[in-house]
């Protein structure tokens, strides 16, 4: 599953990640809002989608926790999309996923260093060297 969500988030299709997630899931980002239900989290994928549309997710690993999964990422990208800078990012986090008896993602809980993506979107990082 791992491999196959992190390809969902870089097809441009938001439904396909939001298909990873149980009927009634949900998915908060750095302990914002929740958007609760398949079409509430594939909005805040097509946001993501928008803002680079040459976006590429990586798994890095997966962490077994006492409170549910890890999944750790890497999102590498150019702020091309509408009023975007034009500035490449590369950002790594986590999403802790609670699933469901079905294997679906009932509950995620995104982490970003949200001041790190936000430097990357004015200065750009150079993805060569991961500075």
């Amino acid at each position: 599953m791992t491999n196959r969500y992190a390809e969902a988030w870089c097809s441009q299709d938001p439904e396909s990640v939001a298909a990873f997630f149980a009927e009634c899931g949900s998915i908060s980002i750095n302990n914002g809002p929740s958007a609760v239900g398949r079409a509430a989290i594939a909005r805040e994928a097509q946001a993501f989608m928008t803002t680079f549309p040459d976006m590429v997710v990586t798994f890095d690993k997966l962490e077994p926790q006492p409170n549910g999964t890890e999944f750790h990422w890497t999102l590498t990208g150019t702020n091309t999309g509408p009023g975007g800078t034009g500035k490449r990012v590369r950002i790594s986090g986590y999403e802790l996923w609670k699933i469901d008896n079905a294997g679906l993602i009932a509950e995620s809980s995104g982490h970003f260093d949200a001041a790190e993506y936000e430097h990357q979107l004015k200065h750009g990082v150079d993805i060569g060297r991961g500075d």
